[in-house]
Formats: C-alpha cells, sequence, structure tokens
C-alpha cells in the first residue's frame, strides 16, 4: 500500500504543477520553437522539467528522507535540472549553450552519487561466488560512466511526443518490480515515485505535446533512473544481473549505441544533433508519431519483461 501511495502523490503533484510551470514558460517566452530538425510546428513550454524534479523528490522526502538515495538525487538532480534550465533558455532564445560547460557539469552530477556511497563496488566472479572488488578508483570510473552515460541516453530519446517520458514509465516501473524482487525497499519507492511523475508528465507531453520537459527533465530521468539501478542490481553484481539494468533500459541504450555507430560511419561529431535517431528512422519510413512512440513502448516492454525474467533466476 505504501508504494501506492508514493505513486499517487507523485503523479498528483507532477499533474497540479505541470500547468502552473506551463503558464508561466508561455509567458516568459521559455519555449521551444521549430527549427527544420523539429517536428513540432508551434511553440512548446520547455519547463516540464521542474514539476518532475519537484514531484520526485517531494515523494521521496516524504517516503524515504535521509537516505543516501534521496540525498544523492536531491543533490545531483538538482544540479542537472539547473543546468538543464539554463541550456533550454539558451535554446528559447535561439542560441547554443557551449558543449564544454555542459560536460563539466554532468560530470560532476555523475560524481555526486559516489560522494553519497552509491557506487559500482565489484562484481562477481563467473566462475565462483567470491567478488571481484574494484579499487576506489575503479569503482569510481565505472560508477560515474554509468550515470554519465545514461543521463544522455535519455536525453537522447527526448526527439517527439511521448517518447522519453514514456519509455522512462517503463523503465521505472521494471526496477520497480526487480527491487521488491530483491527487497530492496528504498530502491522501489523512488522507482516508484520517479513512474508517477513520469506517468502524470505524459498525460500533457502525448502527441501532440503541451509541454516538453527540455534537458532540465531528460538528464534529471536519466540520471534518477541510473543511480536507482546502482543502487538496486549494480552496486555489487553478478554478470547474470548486469542484464536487469540494461534491459531495462534498453531503448535509450541500443538508440545511443546505433546513432553513434551511424555518426561514426558517416564521420559525423558524437555530440551534434541530428535525425538519426532510431524515432526518426521509423517516421522516415512512414510511421506516425504515435505509431513509432507505441512501438518503442512496446520494445521497451519487451525488454523490461527480460530484465524481470532475469531477477528471478537471480531469486
Amino acid at each position: 500500500m505504501m508504494y501506492l501511495y508514493a505513486l499517487a502523490f507523485s503523479f498528483l503533484v507532477v499533474v497540479l504543477l505541470v500547468p502552473v510551470v506551463r503558464k508561466l514558460a508561455l509567458r516568459v517566452g521559455f519555449v521551444d520553437r521549430p527549427t527544420r530538425r523539429k517536428i513540432h510546428a508551434a511553440p512548446v513550454p520547455l519547463s516540464g522539467g521542474v514539476a518532475i524534479y519537484i514531484g520526485v523528490v517531494l515523494t521521496a522526502y516524504l517516503f524515504v528522507r535521509d537516505i543516501a538515495l534521496f540525498r544523492a538525487i536531491a543533490v545531483g538532480g538538482g544540479l542537472l535540472v539547473a543546468t538543464g534550465l539554463v541550456d533550454d533558455a539558451f535554446k528559447a532564445f535561439n542560441r547554443e549553450f557551449p558543449v564544454w560547460p555542459r560536460l563539466i557539469l554532468y560530470t560532476l552530477a555523475s560524481l555526486i552519487p559516489v560522494w553519497y556511497g552509491i557506487r559500482i563496488a565489484g562484481i562477481s566472479s563467473p566462475s565462483s561466488s567470491s567478488m571481484i572488488l574494484f579499487t576506489p578508483g575503479w569503482s569510481l570510473v565505472f560508477t560515474v560512466i554509468w550515470v554519465f552515460a545514461l543521463l544522455n541516453m535519455v536525453n537522447f530519446i527526448d526527439g517527439i511526443d511521448g517518447l522519453a517520458s514514456g519509455i522512462c514509465v517503463i523503465s521505472s516501473l521494471t526496477l520497480f518490480i526487480a527491487a521488491l524482487i530483491g527487497y530492496q525497499q528504498v530502491t522501489a519507492l523512488i522507482a516508484v515515485a520517479l513512474a508517477g511523475a513520469c506517468m502524470a508528465f505524459l498525460t500533457y507531453n502525448f502527441h501532440p505535446a503541451r509541454i516538453f520537459m527540455g534537458d532540465a527533465g531528460a538528464t534529471f530521468l536519466g540520471y534518477t533512473l541510473a543511480v536507482t539501478a546502482i543502487e538496486g542490481t549494480l552496486k555489487g553484481a553478478t554478470f547474470v544481473s548486469l542484464l536487469v539494468p540494461v534491459l531495462a533500459l534498453g531503448v535509450p541504450i541500443l538508440d545511443t549505441a546505433i546513432v553513434f555507430i551511424r555518426r561514426l560511419a558517416e564521420g559525423k561529431g558524437l555530440h551534434r544533433a541530428d535525425n538519426l535517431h532510431t524515432h526518426h528512422s521509423l517516421m522516415k519510413w512512414g510511421l506516425t508519431q504515435v505509431q513509432t512512440v507505441s512501438f518503442l513502448y512496446l520494445i521497451a516492454a519487451v525488454f523490461g519483461l527480460m530484465s524481470i525474467v532475469v531477477m528471478l533466476m537471480l531469486y
């Protein structure tokens, strides 16, 4: 019942906040304006990430409070939301936020879970029950790479109405079920709070979207999923359990891998925005936005079910 309360509270907070932040964004011109690369035809407010952040953090505070996982999400997520809002402000006024400051701040945010003791500590040996412990340096490196990669991957898939928010609903519910199977109450509460916030936002973000989450929301969602996955299954993973978070987050991981391979093949910069993402390709093949998003939801659900099967095999 506690999980249902957390889901409902997070959902309610975001449902009530989105109209407020949307109205403020329209008033000050904080909107994503149409360009040749973008699909929407009219300016759309970019402030949804603020509502998502408040919904998740407020719910986590009420239900888990002074747990390290809550502090890591509140502090690291807050830094990413602030960075994303600056980035989104640049876009709203037809300017480009420099890459290097953004990368530095993303790296700093990726270090915050380590500061709170949330790190990938080691991996079980495939030939025995013993644990291969990473040195503090390697533990830090693997943790930062995982968090940095995921916060960017979710940002990458936020290209059409409802895609990132819907995929994050499926991924967070998958991590929630995995946490329940693993008897991890705190991780389950964070995951279900995230699911509730994303469900609420999706009611405004599904096509035709009335608001976007912006970089502020997408990087926060990726970060929170990455940190929750570490606490849930990656902290001291077995080789098999590595599949749980990888499958749970399969769509953004697979999309990023495909895009990077295509960019390298075409000699483009890895950080340059383009139309090479999976959702762009599906729409070029003739699918509508709703059909594209629904198809990718289905793929994410399949990955999620596979992740849960792996988790059940472990327990």
